[in-house]
């Protein structure tokens, strides 16, 4: 076993444990604050901003541990498929371009947290400075990680090279300031299209892609003082509804650590796994359930892919196949709440919480029912020969085991919807409750993987709400310029009325669902296109399943979309072998997508 170098161990007391601290506090305060208000009806009037002064911390310091661990969301498709030697070259580009921005923000983050100093909280009564230092203390240890991570890497020439060829094209930018002045709008082409697209596709971080054309743009086209893209990014980021985000991430990881999603599989699996195509359909049906408890995608599929793999290969399902539908179900299911994508465009959008948590159930069931359509024709002459029904005895106490993680999402869904609790609440609660089943009802639990969960939490949060960050500062700035309002025109202004603004919404988001992934496209371009949805008539919550349901097939088709990578991960396939088998599924989906979008009644029948 080979001993963490001093470096590793440092890191680990000073950054990543303190991010699984605030985790913990935050969860501490809120239940606090929930038994108060709710059991006792004594509120406490300082939970809600100690849990908002924390939560940008757990935003600045979780950015900084998902840099030192690689987890910032990235599109590698091109990259990937590079030389070895061109691909460390662009890696490091990456790593360089990200301390580009690192530094350049630095100054911008110590003087607006300087400027905070000048308000006091109202209920802890304490100076703006000790929330607001969150972001330039972020700043400084996501530069440390990057060039710890620099210095790591073996080639140190090809390292150089690439530092060298990034400060190049700064200097480039830096000295054609004066010509920038009389582009006007051409600016915005530039810089939010030019320099988004090339530092996305040479596999730069998104966050930092966004934020280098932001502080470009700014600094070099305008007089804007640079404290204010902090400002902006301050705002993405500290909206209190937010705070779902890591809750709900944090209860996905606990429910497969607690083995709660395991025992929901095993119970669907006893239920129909000896039909014909039977564990597929438990793959469709317990990505539903467990999507109804945890936000997070990634943790979805981790949860729900090894305790089915085995038994389907066992019954001759290839790999590819396999993948393909793990991937299609993961995006049949971002509209089921407590979905983060749903969660954001509450945050970015102001839609209703409880409306998007509503209206997201039957549009993501009747995806579920066009999969097992594409399911059924292709396991209609599966070989049964292994599979046998375990009888009814079986099935009982496969539902006993099984109950106490089934009863969790359906407590969600009714807590949110009926506005019994918010959905920071609802997650504190499911966060609670999945303990107390782990510690007196089902035991055995591998307590020690609590820690690193805490901190995989943390480091998933950071790079969500970082992206979130410089996505509202890049919206601000396009707002600013005018490009809304622009926008808004040409939209309008589309043939077809309701259903062509749909349609161009539909191939829109499929694309940036591939090229930004969810959360950002949804950041980016929600508070532009949803007030433009009002003015040609499409219900809010109508267009919202669209373009989440979209962006969905977008992220998770190749050969661009980083969540079909990730399903090939977490089934341990080459993705290769998936590029055939999930054509069939997309097509599905898509059609789905299209009867969505028609009939509106689909995402709005429930709506009170």
């Amino acid at each position: 076993m080979t001993r963490p170098v001093p470096a590793e161990t440092a890191w680990r007391w000073l950054v990543e444990y303190p991010a699984a601290l605030l985790v913990v506090a935050e969860v501490v305060i809120l239940f606090t604050g929930i038994v108060a208000r709710y059991a006792l009806h004594m509120p406490i009037t300082w939970t809600d901003e100690a849990s908002s002064i924390l939560f940008l911390w757990l935003s600045a310091l979780g950015s900084a541990v998902a840099i030192q661990r690689g987890e910032h969301m990235r599109m590698t498709a091109l990259v990937s498929k590079c030389a070895p030697r061109t691909r460390l070259y662009l890696d490091a580009a990456a790593s360089g371009a990200a301390l580009l921005f690192l530094a350049a923000v630095l100054l911008p983050a110590i003087r607006f947290a300087d400027k905070q100093g000048a308000f006091t909280t109202p209920a802890l009564e304490i100076s703006g400075t000790w929330r607001a230092a969150a972001l330039p203390a972020g700043v400084a240890l996501m530069f440390v990680a990057n060039a710890l991570r620099l210095a790591r890497t073996a080639n140190h020439r090809v390292v150089l090279a690439a530092l060298a060829t990034v400060a190049a094209v700064a200097l480039a930018f830096w000295a054609a300031q004066p010509l920038f002045a009389g582009l006007g709008k051409m600016n915005l082409l530039i810089f939010f299209l030019g320099v988004v697209v090339v530092t996305v596709f040479a596999g730069v971080p998104i966050a930092f892609g966004f934020g280098l054309a932001t502080f470009g743009y700014l600094a070099l086209t305008t007089r804007i003082p640079l404290a204010t893209m902090v400002g902006r990014m301050d705002e993405g980021m500290s909206h209190l509804v937010l705070l779902a985000v890591p809750l709900f991430i944090f209860l996905g990881l606990l429910i497969e650590m607690t083995g709660m999603a395991r025992r929901m599989v095993a119970f669907l699996a006893n239920l129909i796994g000896h039909k014909r195509g039977g564990l597929a359909y438990v793959l469709i049906g317990a990505m539903y359930l467990v999507s109804g408890i945890s936000g997070a995608k990634a943790a979805d599929m981790a949860a729900v892919a090894p305790a089915l793999f085995p038994e389907m290969k066992k019954r001759g399902a290839r790999e590819g196949d396999l993948v393909a539908l793990l991937a299609a179900t993961a995006a049949q299911t971002e509209t089921i709440p407590p979905s983060i994508v749903l969660i954001t465009i509450g945050s970015v959008t102001g839609v209703s919480i409880a409306a998007l948590f509503t209206g997201g159930l039957l549009p993501g069931a009747l995806l579920a029912i066009a999969l097992c359509a594409v399911v059924w024709r292709r396991y209609r002459k599966e070989d049964l020969a292994g599979a046998a029904w375990p009888g009814a005895r079986a099935v009982w106490r496969s539902l006993q085991a099984a109950l106490p993680a089934l009863v969790l999402p359906f407590l969600i869904r009714f807590a949110v919807v009926d506005g019994v609790a918010t959905a920071t609440e609802v997650s504190t609660i499911g966060i609670v409750y999945a303990l107390l089943i782990a510690l007196l009802v089902q035991r055995g639990c591998d307590w020690s993987r609590l820690v690193p969960i805490l901190v995989e939490t943390a480091a998933l949060s950071g790079a969500i709400l970082l992206i979130i960050g410089t996505a509202t500062a890049m919206a601000w700035c396009l707002t600013r310029s005018g490009f809304s309002t622009d926008l808004a025109a040409l939209m309008a202004g589309l043939p077809g009325g309701k259903l062509g603004f749909l349609a161009v919404s539909i191939v829109l988001f499929i694309v940036l669902g591939s090229v930004l992934e969810g959360v950002p496209a949804i950041v980016l371009f929600g508070p532009l296109l949803f007030p433009i949805a009002q003015q040609v008539g499409v219900n809010e919550v109508h267009y919202a399943m669209v373009v989440i349901l979209s962006m969905g097939i977008g992220l998770f088709a190749p050969p661009f979309g980083v969540g079909y990578y990730v399903a090939s991960a977490i089934g341990r396939a080459s993705p290769d072998a998936g590029m055939r088998p999930i054509t069939g599924y997309m097509l599905a989906l898509f059609i789905g997508v299209l009867v969505i979008a028609a009939v509106p009644w689909i995402s709005t029948g429930f709506l009170r």
